[in-house]
């Protein structure tokens, strides 16, 4: 839907509240009024002030998208607001370590590689956005550890045997 003039004062009204409380920066609030001013609709209005409070109800933070150019619209690199993705989410890499973790049973320690790199992939990744999975991560962690230590032991042992 287009964008009306009193919108576009409403955009900017948000804006300055959110300078006002140090929420911008004086740089990203001067390019956040210029692109208000300039928004054809109500998207890319709701888009310039999804990070900050609205009244009662505040929007999830932000975070910026350097698009392709159709997204970046004439304003060259400038990025693109979308909401941050929802904290609630289980990291995909997370699940991937301990269904790896898990496999390594039937696998005989052929995926607890995978299982280690992707659980240390992504602690750090949770420990970056906020997703859930920690657990996930450390289980396929663990029994990637456990995997790897045990096939260690059994070729020492093996190696050992061999030469005596």
């Amino acid at each position: 839907m287009l964008a009306s003039t009193a919108d576009r004062e409403r955009a900017v009204d948000v804006l300055r509240a959110g300078y006002a409380e140090g929420r911008l920066g004086k740089t990203e609030f001067e390019q956040r009024v210029t692109r208000a001013y300039a928004a054809r609709t109500q998207a890319e209005l709701s888009g310039l002030v999804a990070d900050l409070p609205q009244g009662p109800v505040s929007a999830p933070p932000a975070v910026p998208f350097y698009g392709p150019p159709a997204v970046r619209g004439s304003y060259g690199a400038a990025p693109v607001f979308r909401p941050a993705p929802y904290p609630g989410t289980t990291n995909g890499k997370a699940t991937a370590a301990m269904v790896l973790g898990i496999l390594t049973v039937m696998t005989a320690g052929l995926t607890s590689i995978p299982a280690v790199a992707l659980g240390h992939q992504a602690r750090s990744e949770i420990r970056a956005s906020g997703q859930q999975g920690d657990g996930c991560a450390i289980a396929g962690l663990v029994l990637g550890w456990i995997w790897i230590a045990g096939w260690s032991v059994y070729w020492l042992v093996a190696l050992t045997a061999a030469v005596n």
